[in-house]
């Protein structure tokens, strides 16, 4: 069984005592293959580098609701030219809207989120979306640019919201989040995406799944989120594995 992690930050301080020994370790412990996205410039380099070093590895670039107020006009075009010129950066991400944490300036994220989804277009790469809170205005955005597919990740909506994404040809992908005790409705959402539209990830160093909950998250974790979700969907184990592996690699362009 060889899973996919579509959504891990590798590049994070949490990973900094033990990085590459558990980049390196992850093809020997049933994790095939992982992509890193950017939040912002710094954080995109590194995607891009471990995408370089680490065949298992893919990036994404983009900026983060939550970084946008540190990018200038500079750092996005660096972005840019990441994107256009890296021939393993296979999406533009994480981008999106997050009015959790930032509930000021709403305005000035979804600006910004239009300004990458125009740089998806112009690329032809999908996207990875941020939607914390958001839903409506993240629906309206995604609704202005029918030529762009992605997927939301880390995925907190309904049911409905899901067959409202999946209606539009984009994915939806979950985290240890589903596999919390009280997260009954976000497990209405995991039955709800057909087999070919959905995707796992860690969202690593973050959403640790249980039993293991509270502890760093990482790719090693991958196969109780896995397992908890197969057992929603009422499918083996291995199967969803495959299913989600293939889904991947489809929404990515990887070979």
């Amino acid at each position: 069984m060889t899973l996919f992690d579509t959504h891990a930050h590798y590049d994070d301080a949490r990973f900094d005592s033990d990085r590459d020994a558990l980049i390196r370790s992850l093809p020997y412990e049933g994790v095939g293959l992982v992509v890193n996205p950017g939040c912002n410039l710094e954080s995109s380099r590194a995607a891009v580098g471990f995408a370089q070093t680490y065949p298992h590895f893919y990036a994404a670039v983009g900026v983060h609701p939550s970084d946008i107020k540190e990018t200038d006009d500079a750092a996005f075009e660096e972005i840019a030219r990441l994107a256009r010129s890296e021939k393993k950066v296979v999406a533009i991400g994480e981008i999106g809207l997050d009015y959790y944490w930032d509930k000021e300036n709403r305005e000035e994220q979804k600006a910004f989120f239009r300004r990458q989804m125009a740089l998806a277009r112009e690329l032809g790469l999908p996207v990875i979306v941020h939607d914390r809170e958001a839903h409506g205005d993240s629906l309206e955005i995604v609704d202005e640019f029918p030529d762009v597919k992605g997927v939301f990740h880390c995925f907190s909506g309904s049911a409905e919201y899901a067959r409202e994404l999946v209606r539009r040809g984009w994915y939806v992908s979950f985290t240890g989040s589903a596999t919390f005790k009280n997260a009954h409705k976000l497990r209405e959402a995991v039955v709800a995406v057909p087999d070919d539209r959905i995707m796992i990830e860690t969202d690593s160093p973050y959403m640790s799944p249980e039993p293991v909950r509270g502890r760093r998250n990482s790719s090693l974790y991958l196969h109780h989120i896995c397992r908890r979700l197969a057992e929603e969907r009422c499918v083996d184990e291995e199967v969803f594995a495959r299913q989600t592996f293939e889904n991947g690699k489809r929404f990515f362009g990887i070979e």
